[in-house]
């Protein structure tokens, strides 16, 4: 039986709220890239069954690596969405924006929302992940002047806060991607940036010394950003409840109205702690995304699944895979039995007008087997990890153009020792691969040549 919505005001075009135990075939928690890419999936094997999406925003969608330039003032919040308001309709999706998924009952088939119950036949739990707070002395949550930098709602609270008290200095608890595009952002609206980075180095999961030590060195060129690596914030000092300062573990005293927690995102599995869906680091997935129980899947930064190039299960929290998982998952639930094959940790981002892009294994050790051949000159570095001749990992700063080649390379296991001579070659492309290779690159999009 089908339940229907009741129409509140509007917000942006509509917004919805749920009806007594409102029944669906597919409900989706969470509406960015992975639930997005769920509908199309749902869609292109069902035309008719009902789909219900919540969020706990208050958008229709939007492109999350995009809210730095939001919060730089780049770009406006009706320039970050990818999918508009039509896209739902053409679907024939309810969406109910503003409402968070509080409780997950799997024996009755129903999910407790803040505005009432959805029952639902198939689901994909797409929550994304959640900001990491670490211990810090002195840190409340009602304390005026910290934030997280993980969703739009985060950057647009930023937004109103640097505006109201008229922001000229902050500092970030973090060197990762979320801290280094935070960091962009203020740096252009005029606020000099500290980066507080616990590590020896910023980007330490994803670069290695000398990349890190590039992007390092554009950042000081800035004259807006000081960066502090081997450091944390130990102590917190306030005003009140209004944040006056932090003190780092050296003992160094910065005194400051801002700071914004950028410490790391863990996968947001708050809705299946109390249930028998199993988990690690991440909601555990099989190769079809379904999760432990067979109607119930997940997708994106939530979920753990298959790296390609390791084999095991890890959680890999980028947009691609975001993407190709909730549209396995759409398609699976809807009766497919296709296979989500992997794909491998990849960063592509932009720091400061220099492009960076990495991906698979970029710091390996030492004693597992594997080659490392690099390159840097002026405002170009170059990294390629290789084991038993096929390229597992790459690093390219400055000059990113062709590192589609070598995700190909990585996909399709090619043995590079016929011309390991030449990867380094500004020349590289397909255009070099013996004849017998190329059949293995060409296909699907075009990539450079």
């Amino acid at each position: 039986m089908r339940q229907y919505f009741l129409l509140t005001k509007k917000v942006k075009g509509w917004r919805k709220k749920v009806a007594e135990n409102m029944v669906t075939e597919y409900l989706i928690i969470g509406n960015s890239v992975a639930g997005v890419n769920c509908i199309a999936g749902i869609r292109e094997m069902d035309r008719d069954g009902s789909i219900v999406v919540i969020s706990d925003e208050d958008v229709y969608n939007y492109s999350r690596p995009l809210i730095s330039y939001y919060l730089g003032g780049r770009l406006g919040i009706d320039a970050l969405s990818f999918k508009n308001e039509d896209f739902y309709k053409d679907n024939r999706v309810e969406l109910i924006l503003g409402t968070k998924a509080e409780r997950l009952d799997i024996d009755r088939k129903e999910v407790v929302t803040s505005k009432g119950v959805i029952k639902f036949n198939k689901l994909l739990i797409a929550t994304g992940g959640r900001p990491v707070i670490p211990a810090i002395d002195g840190y409340a949550e009602d304390i005026e002047g910290i934030f997280t930098f993980t969703n739009l709602s985060d950057a647009k609270r930023l937004d109103g806060y640097i505006k109201r008290k008229n922001i000229k200095k902050g500092v970030i608890l973090g060197g990762g991607l979320i801290g280094l595009k935070c960091a962009e952002g203020l740096i252009e609206r005029g606020i000099q940036v500290s980066i507080v980075e616990m590590s020896d180095r910023l980007l330490s999961m994803t670069l290695d010394k000398d990349a890190s030590l590039f992007i390092e060195e554009m950042l000081k060129n800035k004259k807006q950003c000081d960066v502090l690596t081997k450091e944390t914030v130990n102590r917190i000092m306030c005003d009140g409840k209004l944040l006056s300062g932090v003190t780092l573990s050296s003992g160094k005293n910065i005194h400051t109205e801002l700071l914004i927690i950028a410490a790391g995102v863990r996968p947001d599995i708050t809705l299946v702690k109390d249930t028998f869906i199993k988990y690690n680091r991440g909601i555990l997935v099989d190769e079809h995304m379904r999760t432990s129980v067979p109607f119930i899947y997940a997708a994106g930064d939530v979920a753990e699944g298959k790296d390609m190039i390791t084999g095991n299960n890890s959680v890999i929290a980028i947009w691609p895979v975001a993407a190709k998982q909730g549209k396995v998952a759409g398609m699976n639930m809807a009766g497919s039995d296709i296979i989500y094959d992997g794909l491998f940790p990849m960063n592509a981002v932009d720091i400061v007008g220099v492009p960076v892009i990495s991906f698979g294994i970029t710091n390996p050790s030492e004693t597992d087997g594997y080659e490392i051949v690099k390159e840097r000159r002026e405002n170009i570095y170059k990294k390629i990890v290789l084991k038993d001749n096929r390229i597992v990992g790459c690093i390219f700063l400055g000059r990113i153009e062709r590192s589609g080649i070598f995700q190909g390379l990585i996909k399709y296991k090619i043995d590079v020792s016929r011309f390991k001579d030449e990867l380094l070659s500004d020349d590289f492309g397909l255009l070099v691969l013996p004849a017998e290779y190329r059949k293995h690159m060409v296909r699907g999009e075009g990539i450079e040549v």
